[in-house]
C-alpha cells in the first residue's frame, strides 16, 4: 500500500534547518527505507543509444550520488541537482579550468592555499593571467576586473572566497558579483565557510558555488569530498564533463555518509558558531593575543558586512601571537583541541597556519586559526586558556 504524499503547496516552505534533515530522502511508500539505499554498482543495464540511459557508468552518473546531489542543490538554492567530486580541490580546479587562455582569473591572495596553488598551474597550463586581490577591498577588485577586462579578449572568472581562509576577510558578495557580471566574467563562490546555512551566493547572481564537503556539511572529519553547483545548464555539462574526463569522481560509501552528516548540519552550525562567539571576545581581551579576527565581532573589519549579507558569523576564529615559536607552544600544549589541519568537524581544531609551505607570506607568522567544534565551552575555553598561559 502507497500513502499519498503529503501536499507540498498547502504548507508553507520549510526552513533550511528543517530542509537539512528532510530532503534526499526516498518516497513515502510503505515499506521503504527512510534513508536512501547506498548503491555500489558501477556498471548499469542499457540499451540503445547509451546517452539515452539515465545511468550507464558509474564514472558518469550512479544512483549512489543523487540524493546528496540533490539535496545540496536545494540547499543552494541552485535550479538544478550538485555535482559531488572526489574531493574539494577537485570541484575547485574543475571550476578554475572553465577560464578561458585568453581570459584572467581574479581571485582572493588569501584564500585556500589548495585553490591558490591549482590556481597556478591551471594558468601556466591553459595560458590565462592569474590576479590575486584583497576581496575586502572593493573598489580594488572592480579595478582589477576593469584592468584584467582591457587587456585580455575574454574577461574569465571572479573567484570569491567570503570568509577567506585563514585571515577570515569578508568580501561584499553582492556588490562584487554584481561588477563582475556587468563586466562579463564569470562569478564563483567558495561557499565552504559560510555553508548554505549562512549564505546563499546563487541568490546574489554568482554562477558557481563551490565546497569541500569534507568540512561542515559532511561535519565528522571522516571523508573527503567536494562539490559544485550552478543553475546554468551549459554550466553544469561543462563541469560534468571535466569531472567524468579527469575521473575526478567519489565513492559511494563517502557520499552516504556525507548525506548522513548533512542531516545535523543545522544543530553542529548553531552549537560551534555559539562556542566562537564567546571564545573569540574572551580572545579579544586576552593579554596574550596581538589581534582577534572573526565576523561576530563589533570591531572586526568585515563585522558590519557580515552582518548584512550572512545569516551568522561561522565558526572559524583566526588569532595571533608575537611569534611563530609561541603560536607552535600553544598548538602544542592543548589537550582538548586537537592540533591538526582541516576544519568543520564536531572537534574543534588548532593550527599554526604558516606551517604550510604554501600560505602566503602576507599571513603572519603567529597566526593560529580555530575550527570551533560542538564541546563544552567552558571545556574549550579551560584548555586554550592554559595553552595561553
Amino acid at each position: 500500500m502507497t500513502s499519498p504524499e503529503p501536499d507540498s503547496s498547502a504548507r508553507p516552505a520549510l526552513s533550511p534547518d528543517t530542509l537539512v534533515v528532510e530532503i534526499g530522502r526516498p518516497p513515502r511508500t510503505d515499506g521503504a527505507s527512510v534513508n536512501p539505499p547506498i548503491d555500489l554498482s558501477s556498471t548499469f543495464v542499457s540499451t540503445g543509444d547509451i546517452s539515452s540511459s539515465p545511468y550507464a557508468y558509474a564514472r558518469f552518473d550512479t544512483p549512489a550520488w543523487s540524493p546528496f546531489e540533490e539535496a545540496l542543490g536545494q540547499l543552494e538554492h541552485a535550479s538544478l541537482p550538485g555535482l559531488v567530486f572526489g574531493s574539494g580541490l577537485a570541484a575547485i580546479s574543475a571550476v578554475i579550468s572553465l577560464v578561458p587562455a585568453s581570459g584572467t582569473l581574479v581571485i582572493p591572495a588569501h584564500t585556500y592555499q589548495g585553490a591558490l596553488a591549482s590556481a597556478e598551474q591551471i594558468a601556466q597550463r591553459q595560458g590565462f593571467d592569474l590576479v590575486t586581490v584583497d576581496i575586502a577591498d572593493t573598489e580594488a577588485v572592480i579595478a582589477a576586473l576593469d584592468e584584467a577586462s582591457a587587456k585580455t579578449a575574454g574577461p574569465g572568472m571572479l573567484w570569491i572566497e567570503s570568509p577567506t581562509n585563514p585571515m577570515l576577510e569578508v568580501g561584499d558578495v553582492p556588490a562584487l558579483t554584481a561588477a563582475a557580471k556587468d563586466r562579463g566574467f564569470l562569478v564563483a563562490v567558495d561557499n565552504t565557510f559560510a555553508t548554505p546555512l549562512l549564505q546563499t551566493p546563487l541568490d546574489h547572481g554568482a554562477d558557481i558555488v563551490v565546497h569541500s564537503v569534507t568540512k561542515y556539511l559532511a561535519g565528522h572529519s571522516d571523508v573527503v569530498l567536494g562539490a559544485a553547483l550552478t543553475s546554468s545548464t551549459e554550466l553544469r555539462e561543462r563541469l560534468h564533463t571535466e569531472r567524468s574526463m579527469r575521473g575526478a569522481i567519489a565513492g559511494p560509501f563517502e557520499v552516504w555518509l556525507a548525506l548522513r552528516g548533512l542531516r545535523t548540519l543545522a544543530v553542529r552550525l548553531d552549537r560551534a558558531q555559539a562556542n566562537a562567539q564567546a571564545i573569540a571576545e574572551r580572545l579579544a581581551a586576552h593579554p596574550t593575543v596581538t589581534e582577534t579576527r572573526y565576523p561576530g565581532l563589533p570591531a572586526d573589519p568585515g563585522h558590519a558586512r557580515a552582518a548584512a549579507q550572512m545569516n551568522g558569523f561561522g565558526a572559524i576564529i583566526a588569532f595571533t601571537v608575537d611569534t611563530a615559536e609561541k603560536a607552535t607552544a600553544i598548538a602544542e600544549a592543548v589537550r582538548l583541541w586537537t592540533p591538526a589541519t582541516s576544519l568543520g568537524g564536531v572537534e574543534s581544531l588548532i593550527e599554526r597556519r604558516r606551517r604550510h609551505p604554501a600560505e602566503p607570506e602576507t599571513v603572519p607568522e603567529g597566526l593560529i586559526r580555530l575550527s570551533v567544534g560542538i564541546e563544552n565551552l567552558e571545556d574549550l575555553w579551560a584548555d586554550l586558556e592554559a595553552a595561553l598561559g
